[in-house]
Parts: C-alpha cells; sequence; structure tokens
C-alpha cells in the first residue's frame, strides 16, 4: 500500500503495518518523539493499524494533537498514582487541556492539599521510572460496565451506560494495574513523560452541573524534557505578574466588592478612562465607516426574546424578571442587542435601495454566567460591547463581511493586540440539531456562503464544530490571556434565519418581498475583556494615548509649585491627561512613585528649569530625553497621542 507522508513523499508499506512500525522504518529517533498521528486528516493512535492506501502524518509534541495526546497520558499517570495512594477515591474525567491536563476525582468529605500533591508527584515517577507501556483493548458495553462495577467505579460506569445504546465496543487503556475507560489515544509508554508537576486544586461539579456533587480537579503540565517543564514554570511566573486580575487591581484601574456580586466589576477612574478612550475612537471610527449609531432598552418583554428564540435557546443565559405562571408580564435584561435593533429596521418599509444599512450601538448587556466561569475583567455577567447589526443584500454580502472584518483588523491593529489573535470559522452540530433553528438547507447555504467569503478573503481559520449561534455561523477572533487560555474577543456572523422569523423585509429591484441578509458583528468586542487583554499585553504600561495618565508633573521642591501648575494648564489646553505628585517628598521617591504607576512621562521641574524656561523629562520607554521647551514637549507627545504610537 501507498503512504503519503507529511510534505507529499509516497512511501510503500506492506498491509496490515502500525503506525508505531511505520514511524520506526522512517526513523527511531521519528518513533521516540512520536505522541499520535493523523490519517487522512483523522487524528489517531500509533497502535493503529494501516490496511489501504492514506496520507499519514506522524506527529510529536510540536503539535498541537501531539501534545494533547502527551498530555493526557499525563492525567492517566496522576490517576493511577491516585490510585495507588488513594484507592477509596473514584476517578471520573481526565482531559488534556491548554498547556496541561487536569481529572476530577471523588475524594469524599476530604479534597486534595498541597500534601497530597507533592505525595501524587512522587508517585507519578515511580510511575514513569516503571516504563510502563501502555495496551489499548475494547470490551462489549456490557464486559465494560461489568468491569467497572467491579473496580467500583460508579463515574465510569454512568460513562458507559450513555454509549451502551449504540452497542458498540468500549475501548480502555491499561498500564500495569491501572486499567481506565478512555478513547486515547495515547503515548505508547509512560516513560515519555520525563517532566511534569501537578500546578494547583479547585472544586469542579460534575458535568459542570451545581445539581451535581462537588469533585476535586487536580490540574497539571507535563513535557518530555526537565528544561521545557522549567521554561514553561518561569513563563506562568511572568504571567503571574502580567495578570489582570492582580495587576488591574494594584494601578486602580478596577475593583470588585462581594455586597454588589460576582462577575459585576466596578471600573475606577482610571480603568473607566481608558474604556471611555476604546468607546469614543470606536464610535467614530464606525461613523466615519457609515455605521448608524442607536440605543436601545436594557431590557424587555419575553414576547421580543421568544420571537427571536432566545427564550428557547438561550433562557438559562438570561436574567429573568418575574416569573411566567404568577406574572401578567415577564421581563428579561438582554443578553444582546440583535431583536432591539431589528425594531429599528422594522420602522418604516425599506425597499434595495435603503441596503446595506448598518446600525451599531455601544450595548451593556447581561448574561448570566455560571460563577465557575467568571473571571476578572474577562467574563463577567454585566458587559458593554461594541455591537452592530447590518442589513443587506445576498450580492452585497461578502463586500459587507470584508468592511466588518476590515474595521476589526483595523481596530485589533491600532490597539496591538492583531498579532495576537487567531479564527475560527464556528459552525453548526447537526448532530444535536435542538440547539439551533432553521432547517439544514438554510444552514448548508449560510455556512456555504461563509466559506466562500472567508477563502476569497485568504483568512486561514480553524473549524469549531458546535460553536455556532443558534440561529448562524459565525467567525470568531480568538484571543489568550496570560495564561493560555482562550476567549472569544470579536465575533462577525452571517444571519438569514431571524430577518424571517421578525418580518424584516424589503422590496427588491423586481419588485418582489425579501428577507435581507443580517450580519451581526462586533469592533473591538466587551470593553472589559479588551480592557483585561491590554493590562496584559502592556503589564500596564499602556500606549500613551490609552493611558489615563500620561505626564506625571514633579516639583524638586515645594517652591517649584506655582512653575508646575502654569506648566500643567499649558499641557490640558493642548488635550493632555496631567497629574502633579505635590507630597512632600523626595524626587527620587516621585520618580519611582511614578515608575510603579507606568506613567508615559515624568516633568521635572527645578530651580534650572525656571531660570532656563524649560522641564526635564523622562520617558518611560527612552529614559531621560534631558531639558526641553514646554511648546517642544507638548508638540512631540501630542503627534504621538494622534498618531496612537505604539
Amino acid at each position: 500500500m501507498k503512504i503519503t507522508l507529511k510534505g507529499g513523499e509516497i512511501r510503500e508499506f506492506e498491509n496490515g503495518i502500525s503506525v508505531a512500525d511505520i514511524a520506526k522504518e522512517i526513523s527511531m529517533g521519528l518513533f521516540r518523539n512520536a505522541c499520535s498521528c493523523r490519517i487522512n486528516g483523522e487524528v489517531r493512535d500509533l497502535r493503529t493499524v494501516v490496511e489501504e492506501d492514506c496520507t499519514l502524518e506522524i506527529l510529536t509534541f510540536d503539535d498541537e494533537d501531539g501534545k494533547r495526546t502527551f498530555n493526557h497520558t499525563a492525567s492517566h499517570i496522576m490517576a493511577q498514582a491516585v490510585k495507588r495512594l488513594y484507592p477509596d477515591v473514584k476517578l471520573t474525567i481526565g482531559p488534556a487541556i491548554e498547556n496541561g491536563f487536569y481529572y476530577d476525582f471523588d475524594c469524599g468529605d476530604k479534597p486534595f492539599g498541597p500534601d497530597d500533591l507533592a505525595k501524587l508527584e512522587a508517585e507519578m515517577k515511580k510511575i514513569v521510572k516503571e516504563g510502563l507501556e501502555l495496551e489499548k483493548f475494547e470490551l462489549s458495553p456490557s464486559d465494560a460496565i461489568a468491569l467497572m462495577q467491579e473496580k467500583d467505579e460508579p463515574y465510569k460506569v454512568e460513562l458507559i451506560n450513555e454509549h451502551a445504546e449504540k452497542g458498540e465496543p468500549i475501548s480502555f487503556y491499561k498500564q500495569g494495574e491501572f486499567t481506565e475507560l478512555c478513547a486515547g489515544p495515547h503515548l505508547m509508554s509512560v516513560s515519555a513523560v520525563k517532566a511534569f508537576k501537578l500546578t494547583q486544586t479547585t472544586g469542579a461539579y460534575w458535568r459542570g452541573d451545581a445539581k451535581n456533587k462537588m469533585l476535586c480537579r487536580v490540574y497539571g503540565t507535563a513535557f518530555p524534557k526537565a528544561s521545557m517543564l522549567e521554561a514553561h514554570l518561569e513563563a506562568v511566573e511572568e504571567a503571574k505578574k502580567r495578570d489582570h486580575n492582580k495587576l488591574g487591581r494594584e494601578l486602580e484601574l478596577f475593583t470588585t466588592v462581594d455586597s454588589i456580586g460576582q462577575g459585576l466589576p466596578i471600573l475606577l477612574p482610571k480603568g473607566a478612562k481608558i474604556v471611555q478612550l476604546l468607546q469614543r475612537w470606536v464610535e467614530d471610527e464606525e461613523a466615519k465607516r457609515g455605521w448608524q449609531l442607536t440605543k436601545t432598552p436594557f431590557m424587555a418583554k419575553s414576547d421580543l426574546y421568544k420571537i427571536s428564540g432566545h427564550w428557547d435557546h438561550y433562557k438559562e443565559g438570561m436574567f429573568v424578571l418575574g416569573d411566567e405562571e404568577k406574572d401578567k408580564e415577564v421581563f428579561a435584561l438582554r443578553p444582546m442587542t440583535c431583536p432591539f435593533q431589528y425594531q429599528a429596521y422594522l420602522n418604516k418599509p425599506r425597499s434595495y435601495r435603503d441596503l446595506p444599512l448598518r446600525y451599531d450601538e455601544t450595548s451593556t448587556l447581561f448574561r448570566n454566567e455560571a460563577s465557575g466561569e467568571m473571571h476578572g475583567l474577562i467574563r463577567v455577567r454585566q458587559f458593554t460591547i461594541s455591537e452592530g447589526h447590518l442589513m443587506c443584500t445576498p450580492e452585497q454580502l461578502e463586500d459587507e463581511f470584508r468592511g466588518c472584518l476590515e474595521l476589526c483588523e483595523y481596530m485589533l491593529k491600532t490597539v496591538g493586540l492583531y498579532e495576537d489573535v487567531s479564527f475560527r470559522f464556528s459552525q453548526w452540530d447537526p448532530d444535536n440539531r435542538d440547539k439551533y433553528i432553521g432547517t439544514e438547507e438554510q444552514w448548508d447555504e449560510a455556512q456555504d456562503a461563509m466559506k466562500k467569503i472567508l477563502d476569497d478573503l485568504g483568512i486561514e481559520y480553524k473549524i469549531g464544530i458546535g460553536e455556532a449561534a443558534f440561529y448562524g455561523p459565525k467567525l470568531d477572533i480568538q484571543i489568550k490571556n496570560v495564561f493560555g487560555k482562550e476567549d472569544t474577543l470579536i465575533t462577525i456572523q452571517i444571519d438569514q434565519m431571524l430577518a424571517e422569523k421578525f418580518g424584516m423585509e424589503y422590496v427588491d429591484r423586481d419588485g418582489v418581498k425579501k428577507n435581507p441578509y443580517i450580519i451581526h458583528r462586533t469592533s473591538i468586542g466587551c470593553y472589559e475583556r479588551t480592557l483585561a487583554l491590554l493590562i496584559e499585553k502592556y503589564a500596564g504600561a499602556f500606549p500613551t494615548w490609552l493611558a489615563p495618565v500620561q505626564v506625571k508633573m514633579l516639583p524638586i521642591a515645594d517652591r517649584h509649585l506655582d512653575k508646575i501648575y502654569e506648566i500643567k494648564k499649558q499641557l490640558e489646553a493642548a488635550g493632555i491627561r496631567v497629574e502633579v505628585d505635590d507630597r512632600s517628598e523626595k524626587i527620587g521617591f516621585k520618580i519611582r512613585s511614578a515608575q510603579l504607576e507606568k506613567v508615559p512621562y515624568m516633568v521635572i521641574v527645578g530651580d534650572k528649569d525656571i531660570e532656563n524656561n524649560t522641564v526635564s523629562v523622562r520617558s518611560r520607554k527612552d529614559g531621560e530625553k534631558g531639558a526641553m521647551r514646554v511648546e517642544e514637549f507638548i508638540a512631540d507627545i501630542t503627534k504621538e497621542i494622534e498618531t496612537k504610537a505604539l
């Protein structure tokens, strides 16, 4: 049989050879580094036997899917260590995740603590030294249930029962005395997992449902080399320094209060100033591009959400005011603006000459996020977003989508986040039909239209099955925080279903009434999330145009204060944000304070400056800039602000 390898090379092998043996024939070095493989685009186990012509890619730790295989095996090693040291603990699930793995254990009333993690790490090292090979085997559903009942693993029995109806074999992996229910893939041996660290424990409900039992989740990370683990742990420590949840509070950008509630942050003056700057800039830029501003209510009757489908498909994520069984009218805070802005479209009859019609809004939205999902400013229950909805004809769709994307790219490049994002084409999951509205034909049409647009634009994207909105596919612009957790920053969606549900029509050139296509989009996303990412990106040292305080003025002595305040008026008249440090402290102390506040510029005034009618300027970026005339300094910083230099 012919095997097409990565790079296009074609090699011939005997039928019935395993991928592991193919890797050996290519190179023993490749075999030693191999984690899993990709056969005809599908990630598979190295134990897989190849029977026919195919494309084959051997995956190592350097490949994302290879790394997941590596980390998944590390989670099994941890579970084996747990069963050796704490045999009464019950196993649940232990997937690979971004930058590592976790495993959820039912520890009864005694969750694992730091001392337990140290013991588990020591036992894991023993297991790795034993060099146990992983063996895959399959059982019928009934035999699989019997095996897990014999081992007293009720959570595994529950998982098997869910698949028993299909009658398909259930796969397991065995390493030494430890047998785990698992679909794989896995490494050939535990010996490859040379370096690992168990990083933390948290609580987690079984299946993420607060109605179920609270489990103990243990997180870890693993690498083929100790040096790689050391580098990772150093990066984690650096990430902690940049963590917006810590740094944002230290810089007095935001705070949270228990009596207000989780996921409801308070932006302090400096944080509010940054968001205000972003909002004004976004609204002005959108206006230049033909977007019309609307202002819509924060809440509506359930009737509106029933038309849109949110009531049936999103109610659990909404804050509902009232009880349908008791109250004549039930309201809900809006989780998104689309059904409100549609009313602006419906305000009067429309023709093709009105299209494209672009509505935008700086929208405050409310979503009932689970408590375990919330994190600082990145995931909150009340947030403000640069939201917009665009109604167009099918012929206009591609150009208008391109315009929305170009707007997003401009915004991201200007704030310095573009280099950090990736693109995901989020599609529906036809096997989860209840999650979506519309027909299969409508979904195929919408997804085909979006695929053509993305391919025409040359966008490199990954596909996310099941990540679409309930009413249409979308392009999600993804970004990671300093800890590697990925979230959606910006979304552009194509929707051909809600226009019909709301009766939105236009009269086309042929005199026939038709439903417009709708593009849902944000241009810079959620302002709170964007602020969090900017804090982490710049470690709090914002570009001058975004800095809440752009200049800190420092008198060397009290006798210089009059001159300082005179210069302050000149700077403020030029639109520069200024603060004066008039404390009776030494100048060195004031300079260090300004450095900790990460202010872009310090202006120092002493006797010599007053004598020469100059100021001494220190730049956060360039250090000492020496004596300058005030007018010269104003010209320089104004240019930097106006060009939004990074």
